[in-house]
């Protein structure tokens, strides 16, 4: 009659005695993939970045910014970007939002993007006028000076003015690659 209830006890103790000799296994502390989900905002902020001699090298300004961790990208709202070259010409760059990757060094221009290049002088004192790239879609290489879209755009360089289907400018070497269907004004200029 006890028997069963002494098997029972004894069944009972020799699990507390494995449980209790058995290794734990640490669990493992791997995170979570994070979703597409903002770690910080920013209203109505201005972000400077210098080079190594203090020099101002670019200014985000926006209304609104959104850092994403898990991309290291930053969305931003009616941005504004000035970039100074190591020559210190400045080149400003708007749009109705922009996405940026974590360093700034390439910037997506989205709605009414604006890329002006303002006039200079290079070094044999030759006149680079101003020139203004145009369209709802411009992808800004800031450290190669380089932009392209896929999407219409219009140039104006001084007085003349293009159009075409997409592009992509080299500021670097000074070339300029339209495509699709592209019109152009030139404008002469009067002689000296």
């Amino acid at each position: 009659m006890y028997l069963p209830m002494i098997l029972m006890g004894v069944l009972a103790l020799g699990t507390y005695w494995l449980v209790r000799s058995t290794p734990m296994f640490a669990t493992s502390s791997v995170e979570q993939p994070q979703g597409h989900a903002p770690d910080y905002l920013m209203e109505k902020f201005s972000v400077r970045t210098f080079d190594l001699e203090g020099r101002l090298k670019n200014e985000i300004l926006g209304l609104e910014a959104r850092h994403f961790p898990d991309t290291d990208t930053m969305e931003i709202e009616q941005v504004t970007i000035r970039n100074f070259n190591d020559k210190g010409h400045l080149t400003t760059a708007t749009a109705n939002r922009a996405v940026t990757n974590g360093d700034a060094s390439e910037v997506q221009l989205i709605g009414n993007a604006l890329v002006v290049r303002e006039a200079a002088v290079d070094k044999s004192g030759q006149e680079i006028p101003r020139m203004s790239l145009r369209s709802e879609f411009l992808h800004a290489y800031m450290e190669t000076e380089r932009v392209k879209s896929h999407k219409p755009v219009e140039l104006t360089r001084g007085d003349d003015q293009f159009t075409a289907e997409s592009m992509d400018f080299d500021n670097f070497d000074q070339v300029m690659q339209l495509h699709g269907r592209v019109r152009g004004t030139l404008v002469q200029k009067p002689a000296r």
